[in-house]
């Protein structure tokens, strides 16, 4: 797994000017003369003012595209293992404070020391904390209401979750096509946007679940849909423009990408770039063997025997 940082010093920056690699240029839109081309009566044309300016344009764009696709591909693989995370390993960790609010409360009974007994009430409070209003419908709404997972839950009906941390190399080749060919930065006027910004919707959707059957049936809706206008030459003062929205955009996206990688989800994906499911498996071994170790400890203070290897069987299922 690539994080958007280390993508971002692969490519060119957004903003400035690029060196023109072999084979690698794009030509300006409309421009039909250039360096070397000739007139009608053989003689040498200048090439127009705005060419070089334009192919910088073209060059941030496709930089701020390509670290745009980084950036959300890595947001979805830190949004789905923190579900995978909370699915498979909540329980776990409820075990585990459930374990430590006993064993505080064994040693407060034990004691009757009043310090002990505040950890104690500590330890317990802990187990089912009462979360803020707020709390409760964080992440689970957007402006049209609740996300369909959230309603299947509170309607006991089946959650589909991701089955995998990073989808599959299938499904990750068809989202980055997609991304590259709809990517709303390429539309030219507000219609054009709207339309790329609904379909990358959909897409974002498809991938966050691994569905590539879906995106394949993405990629022939785009392929069968208007091709989207070639843009005509502009002034100078509008590439201007246009190349500092674009070193505003990457800043803005620079800021995300950070957040992302420095946040404990993306902490801990950083440390199994290659292989982040495994490294679920390779925590819960390790909540297992705590769990292990605390029953045992609580055995020991009520003075019954340890059944902790049966316990923690039970926990992993």
């Amino acid at each position: 797994m690539t994080t958007p940082e280390a993508e971002q010093s692969q490519s060119a920056p957004v903003g400035e000017p690029v060196p023109e690699q072999a084979g690698a240029e794009v030509p300006s839109a409309g421009a039909e003369v250039g360096a070397g081309a000739v007139g009608d009566g053989g003689e040498p044309v200048a090439p127009r003012p705005e060419e070089r300016l334009e192919r910088a344009v073209r060059a941030a764009e496709q930089a701020l595209i390509e670290y745009e696709i980084a950036v959300d591909t890595f947001r979805i693989e830190v949004e789905n293992f923190s579900r995978l995370h909370h699915q498979k390993l909540g329980p776990m960790y409820s075990r585990l404070d459930e374990l430590d609010a006993r064993i505080a409360e064994a040693k407060a009974a034990r004691s009757g020391d009043p310090e002990d007994i505040r950890l104690a009430d500590e330890a317990r409070a802990r187990v089912m904390p009462m979360p803020a209003v707020e709390e409760l419908f964080h992440g689970w709404m957007d402006g049209d209401g609740l996300f369909p997972e959230a309603a299947a839950m509170l309607t006991d009906q089946p959650v589909r979750p991701p089955q995998r941390v990073r989808p599959s190399e299938e499904a990750r080749k068809l989202y980055r096509e997609l991304a590259r060919k709809a990517h709303p930065d390429l539309a030219q006027d507000d219609d054009e946007r709207k339309r790329r910004e609904e379909f990358i919707t959909r897409v974002n959707a498809a991938y966050s679940r691994g569905d590539a059957p879906l995106l394949r049936e993405l990629a022939e809706e785009w392929a069968a849909g208007p091709a989207p206008a070639e843009r005509g030459p502009s002034p100078s003062e509008e590439l201007y423009a246009r190349l500092e929205w674009l070193a505003q955009r990457k800043e803005l996206l620079t800021l995300v990408a950070r957040e992302l990688e420095e946040g404990a989800i993306g902490s801990m994906l950083r440390i199994a770039p290659d292989d982040p499911d495994r490294l679920l498996d390779e925590i819960a071994d390790q909540l297992l063997a705590q769990v292990a170790e605390r029953e045992a400890e609580l055995a020991a203070l009520l003075g019954e025997p340890d059944t902790s290897a049966g316990a923690s069987g039970s926990v992993e299922s």
